[in-house]
Parts: structure tokens; C-alpha cells; sequence
């Protein structure tokens, strides 16, 4: 796995740890490395950097639309061109999503090979439609 750093990276973890006794943040390599891209670009509604405008994933459309195949397919381009964009070190295979009304959440599920080492793997990125109601 160390061989592979130069080649997929590293970076800060996120969110960013600090651990007592020690002077640096915790890194991160690999594998987690993009994990954790992967879910600050779903994360960041575009517009949000000021330094990147265009960086991001504006789930945000979800919230007030019936999933329908139309919405699916629109969150589909919206995914896979802001993955495009913005990390580059994988390719994704496949896209599904999984909607669950009554809980209020949509499981994003990305199927991608990562380039540099031919890794087949996924994440699961859940997208609360309504977060902080329960309080």
C-alpha cells in the first residue's frame, strides 16, 4: 500500500483530527484518502468555496422532488461530472440509489475502480432529506 502514495495520494483527514502529544494533523492515504474526497465533494453545495466556485455536488435539488427515473438520471450526470472534474484518481462504473421515504434518506451508492492500481470498491454516501427534524 505504501508503494501506491505517490501514485493516488494523501491527505489531511477529514474532518481534520489532531491527537494530543503530537504537533501535526493525521493523514490519510490510499484508498481512505479518496473515501473521504469523495464525501467533501458530495458534501460542498457548488458555490461554497470562494476559491473554487464550481467545486461540489448540489444535492440540494432532492429535497423538494419525487425520485423518479428523471431525477435519478439528473443526479446521475450531476455526480459522475463533478467526480469527473474533481477526482480524477478513480472512474466510476455505477451509480444506484436507494430511497427510503419513510426514513427520510437517500443511500448514494458509487461504484468505481480506482485507476492507478485497477481496485474495484464503493462507498455508501447517505443524504438525509430531513436532517435535525427529530430534535
Amino acid at each position: 500500500m505504501s508503494a501506491d502514495i505517490p501514485f493516488i495520494g494523501k491527505g489531511w483527514s477529514f474532518p481534520p483530527e489532531f491527537t494530543k502529544g503530537s504537533t501535526g494533523i493525521k493523514i490519510v492515504t490510499g484508498q481512505e484518502d479518496i473515501e473521504q474526497s469523495l464525501y467533501i465533494l458530495l458534501s460542498t453545495r457548488i458555490g461554497e468555496r470562494f476559491m473554487l466556485p464550481n467545486f461540489g455536488c448540489d444535492l440540494s435539488i432532492l429535497l423538494f422532488e419525487s425520485m423518479d427515473e428523471g431525477l435519478q438520471k439528473r443526479l446521475e450526470d450531476m455526480i459522475r461530472g463533478a467526480i469527473l472534474l474533481y477526482e480524477t484518481r478513480i472512474n466510476v462504473e455505477k451509480i444506484v440509489f436507494d430511497y427510503r421515504v419513510d426514513d427520510g434518506l437517500v443511500n448514494i451508492d458509487i461504484q468505481y475502480i480506482i485507476r492507478t492500481t485497477n481496485t474495484r470498491t464503493n462507498i455508501v454516501y447517505p443524504y438525509y432529506l430531513n436532517e435535525g427534524t427529530n430534535l
